[in-house]
């Protein structure tokens, strides 16, 4: 695989910028084919098969521009799909749940860290499992915020009903005297102020996606496939909504995003 080729990055929305932001700023030479998989979001409350199905299209759709790896910006993807498809592919595929889990692990002076996600994300325990791994003795607090996923999507990052649901929902977390709090969902570092206002300093927030692009900046050197591009032009592409992604992702990039397009992923 040429080392200039393209990196695919996708998500079920507009959450997987987080990411995307993070690989153009720590290895600004890759360029990006994003998907963002906006008729479809949210999928944190679809089954397994329906988000490995989602997944299988879009890795599909991917592969049709030359990648030579996938990042699977999406917590909820990375933790029903990723061991399937990277049994179906022939190049690098990272998630995000690993990256976060490590260094969440690594943060926590108490042991008790607290999770955020999706209810997909959650329900599956993978952010558990990496972690008890990682450290046996940590203890794991979960909670699914499912209404921060479509309040990002509309652009209520620091409305009073953004607050108001952060505040229901990690009360519960702060009774379990958590230290590390991983935002494990990609869209949720773009409330990551909010989230701070309501659990308080002395609480760290991980957020995943900048650990994910220190993760595939490791792979890239070790598969020798790092790209040595001076401007890199990166691509974006939807599933629904090319405009209204266009305008958000501006407001969150380093970069100027000038076309997104509507493509048909049903048809992959």
């Amino acid at each position: 695989m040429p080392s200039n080729a393209p990196i695919g990055v996708f998500d079920s929305g507009v959450g997987g910028l987080t990411v995307a932001r993070e690989i153009m700023r720590q290895i600004p030479n890759e360029t990006i084919v994003y998907f963002g998989d906006t008729a479809r979001v949210p999928y944190g409350s679809k089954s397994k098969e329906t988000v490995i199905t989602y997944s299988r299209q879009i890795v599909k759709f991917l592969q049709t521009k030359e990648i030579k790896a996938v990042v699977i910006a999406c917590n909820t993807a990375s933790a029903f799909a990723l061991e399937t498809i990277s049994k179906e592919i022939d190049i690098p595929i990272i998630g995000v749940v690993k990256p976060g889990a490590k260094i969440a692990a690594q943060t926590t002076k108490n042991g008790n860290i607290g999770i955020i996600g999706t209810e997909g994300t959650i329900n599956s325990g993978i952010y558990n499992e990496f972690l008890s791994k990682t450290n046996p003795n940590v203890k794991v607090f979960g909670k699914a915020c499912p209404l921060f996923v479509p309040l990002v999507e509309e652009g209520l990052l620091e409305d009073p009903i953004t607050y108001e649901m952060a505040g229901r929902y990690l009360d519960e977390l702060l009774h379990y005297d958590i230290d590390t709090l991983v935002l494990g969902c990609t869209h949720y570092p773009l409330i990551r102020h909010t989230i701070q206002k309501v659990v308080g300093d002395k609480i760290t927030l991980v957020n995943p996606a900048y650990e994910t692009a220190k993760s595939l900046k490791d792979v890239l050197m070790t598969n020798k496939i790092e790209s040595t591009r001076e401007r890199p032009e990166h691509r974006f592409f939807v599933s629904d909504g090319a405009e209204k992604f266009k305008a958000f992702a501006n407001t969150i990039l380093p970069c100027e995003v000038l076309e997104t397009k509507d493509i048909n992923i049903e048809q992959y």
